[in-house]
């Protein structure tokens, strides 16, 4: 009788939570099948939309490759990486189609790729078609003063969605970090996917700095200080780096620019077999006319900085260490010193950087020495660099360094952060012989300048020579090699 009380107890139970769940099972399976089967009607729209684009006039299908980069019109490495990728791959695949999307919706198609060839000395043998997004606001970092990882993300995700729609290719490739877009064009748009990876978005030397409660620029003073929020913060961190890692693994092919970005991603998204260095292209063969000779010192010695108005660049640091450089003892016995930053502006939040750097300048009484240069030419950059003794970098894990390499085939002795590519990549011996120095604080930079100023004019020609030597494997012609054997996968 007990047995059989226990049974009837045990259906009822059942019957509870199949009246319970059961409803919920079934709406979670309805919105399930009608998911898919609105994503499955999507990507038939997508298919004629391809097949629009990719149909030549003489009726033949074409191949269509999309570089997904929404500030393609600035003047940094990146963007150099972009313009050197389609020319490699207008030689090798001149049939192709070829799109960029970009945010850049205040220029034209044509004022874009004169800024290229101005900028970097780069021409494309074949039209581009450019893919103007109306929504890049949405991956801005002012837009989102709190969790702005997160908030970028998702931005790009709804950027993304506005390229997809916009024009679907056959080969997409995300040339400026945005990860979450990804799985987007590989399952919904049914494209292959590759990926450059400059800097990872989240990487494990950010959730040290984190973890060991550190202010930086990507860790405001109040959190670092409060164990509570600095727990959140890391616990937020781990989940981005989770979902990053899962959107970063949906790559056919994956490029990492340097040692050090390979070792976070070979971390993060755990996609080791199609992972590979390509190392940037550094106009290398246009600084190499540059006569190697010691620079003239009868009018004074000039440092330049190579690299955007961003925050993490560091260009505080430049200005501080500059002006204890002025205070040296050794600086008194030296012909004048003067300051050159040079670096591209992208937006108003890099003008006002650039506005604070020059108050800066004003508060230590050096702005008679220190100059800005913002959006110039090729011809003047490689001007001032033919006439520079120090190049001056000071960006914390640097994830490679092209204004590194500039300055040191152009013959320009290089001063750069002791972490990242420059330490790992870059500023290495060469043959045994020094290539340049590296430095981590004010002090360490300002003591590290008036060394190499103090230096006899033979010691830093032959720094000169060893460092041109190195860079060679940092040329386009290496970059274009290296690139087209990655990508090859992205074309079976």
């Amino acid at each position: 009788m007990a047995a059989s009380e226990g049974g009837w107890c045990f259906c009822k139970l059942l019957r509870f939570f199949y009246s319970l769940f059961f409803p919920g099972l079934i709406i979670s399976g309805t919105l399930c099948v009608c998911l898919v089967i609105f994503l499955w009607g999507i990507r038939l729209l997508l298919q004629r939309r391809k097949k629009a684009v990719a149909t030549s006039k003489n009726g033949s299908i074409q191949t269509v490759i999309a570089f997904f980069h929404p500030y393609c019109n600035a003047g940094g490495g990146g963007e150099r990486v972009l313009w050197c990728a389609l020319r490699a791959l207008q030689k090798k695949y001149p049939e192709a189609v070829y799109v960029v999307y970009t945010g850049d919706v205040n220029v034209s198609g044509d004022q874009i790729l004169e800024g290229a060839l101005r900028r970097f000395n780069i021409k494309l043998i074949h039209p581009v078609k450019f893919v103007f997004l109306r929504k890049r606001y949405l991956v801005e970092d002012s837009r989102y003063p709190r969790f702005t990882l997160l908030g970028q993300s998702l931005g790009s995700l709804v950027l993304g969605w506005e390229a997809l729609m916009l024009c679907v290719p056959d080969v997409y490739i995300d040339s400026m970090g945005y990860a979450f877009t990804l799985p987007l064009f590989k399952y919904v748009g049914g494209c292959r996917v590759g990926s450059y990876v400059h800097y990872p978005t989240i990487s494990t030397d950010m959730l040290s700095v984190v973890k060991n409660q550190n202010a930086a620029f990507n860790n405001a003073a109040f959190i670092s200080r409060n164990p509570f929020l600095s727990r959140m913060k890391l616990l937020y961190y781990h989940l981005f780096a989770f979902l990053y890692g899962l959107a970063g693994s949906c790559s056919d092919v994956v490029m990492v620019n340097s040692s050090w970005t390979l070792n976070h991603i070979l971390s993060l998204w755990k996609v080791g077999g199609c992972t590979s260095i390509v190392y940037p292209p550094c106009d290398v063969q246009t600084f190499l006319d540059v006569p190697l000779h010691e620079k003239k010192t009868t009018s004074g010695h000039l440092l330049v900085s190579i690299g955007q108005f961003r925050p993490e660049k560091n260009h505080p640091l430049q200005i501080r260490a500059f002006a204890k450089l002025l205070n040296n003892k050794v600086a008194e016995s030296l012909p004048s010193l003067r300051l050159v930053l040079i670096g591209g502006c992208r937006n108003t939040d890099d003008e006002f950087r650039v506005n604070q750097l020059r108050k800066l300048s004003e508060d230590l009484g050096v702005q008679d020495a220190v100059e800005f240069k913002i959006n110039i030419p090729f011809d003047e950059l490689k001007k001032y660099l033919s006439e520079a003794t120090v190049g001056l970098h000071t960006m914390w894990n640097e994830h490679f360094g092209i204004g590194v390499v500039e300055c040191m085939a152009a013959g320009t002795i290089i001063l750069a952060h002791n972490s990242g590519g420059p330490k790992l990549d870059i500023v290495v011996p060469y043959n045994g012989d020094v290539t340049g120095f590296l430095a981590e604080g004010e002090d360490d930079y300002a003591e590290a300048m008036a060394h190499i100023l103090s230096m006899s004019e033979e010691q830093r020609l032959q720094i000169r020579r060893s460092a041109r030597a190195s860079v060679l494997r940092f040329s386009d012609q290496e970059f274009e090699v290296t690139f087209l054997l990655s990508v090859e996968k992205l074309f079976k």
